[in-house]
């Protein structure tokens, strides 16, 4: 058996006497989608920032890409590093650097984090500038691009690491439906390119259409898990059921 890409084992994650995430566990196999859906404060992006270690558990055992991580002990340095060289993260804010062209926003991780020189680095960005549809944008600054090209330079960004294992907390949640599409668009070809990927996301479309597994979040714990075809269609979970009513009403 091959291990799945991501793992996380009985997962808890508090906040004083807050309990965000109860005992949840799931598999995420190599060049697989993972869409993760239902009502806010569900605790879906602190399970990616867990994942990550954005947000460190309060108990169980994360394994990603060979790495793992045991939240009952000290975590070293070099398990945090090797994590977090496996798994690149994109956000509802793109976090662009305001002061920097779009190409070295790209660039300049690549130049600290992998030790890159400069010209390697930015031949890299524009290659993958390029990928996500931005060759024509290298040189503007993020105030001068759209929230999708933004997002978009971000995902490149990401990218640029040459992570195992991309997460994806609520890309398109702060762009307009029509910009939107172009950010689903690069993930969509990422799916198709075999990335494995797990998303946070209020696309429901995309969730099912894209996604090899869909992962349904209440009050901190995973209700209902599948196929995403026979969830959206015979959802057993009451709760899955008001939740898919309640979004597809919207939509």
């Amino acid at each position: 058996m091959v291990d799945p890409a991501i793992q996380v084992e009985d997962v808890e994650k508090r906040f004083g006497d807050q309990v965000v995430l109860k005992k949840v566990s799931m598999e995420v196999q190599e060049g697989q989608v993972a869409a993760l859906i239902g009502p806010s404060g569900a605790g879906k992006s602190t399970l990616l920032r867990c994942i990550n270690l954005l947000e460190r558990p309060t108990s169980g055992l994360i394994k990603v890409e060979g790495v793992t991580i045991d939240a009952e002990r000290e975590i070293t340095g070099k398990e945090l590093s090797d994590l977090r060289s496996r798994v690149g993260m994109v956000f509802q804010s793109f976090n662009l650097f305001p002061h920097m062209t779009i190409l070295r926003n790209v660039a300049l991780p690549q130049q600290r984090v992998l030790g890159r020189g400069k010209e390697e680095a930015e031949e890299r960005a524009h290659e993958l500038l390029k990928r996500v549809g931005l060759a024509d944008k290298a040189s503007q600054y993020p105030a001068r691009c759209s929230g999708g090209q933004q997002q978009r330079a971000a995902i490149a960004r990401a990218l640029a690491l040459d992570p195992k294992v991309m997460l994806f907390d609520e890309p398109t949640s702060a762009l307009d439906p029509e910009v939107g599409l172009e950010v689903l668009k690069v993930m969509r070809e990422l799916a198709d390119g075999g990335m494995t990927m797990a998303i946070v996301t209020h696309e429901m479309q995309f969730a099912r259409d894209v996604s090899d597994q869909l992962f349904v979040m209440g009050d901190g714990g995973i209700i209902e898990s599948g196929d995403p075809a026979e969830i959206f269609t015979y959802p057993e979970n009451e709760r899955t059921r008001q939740f898919l009513r309640a979004v597809l009403e919207r939509q």
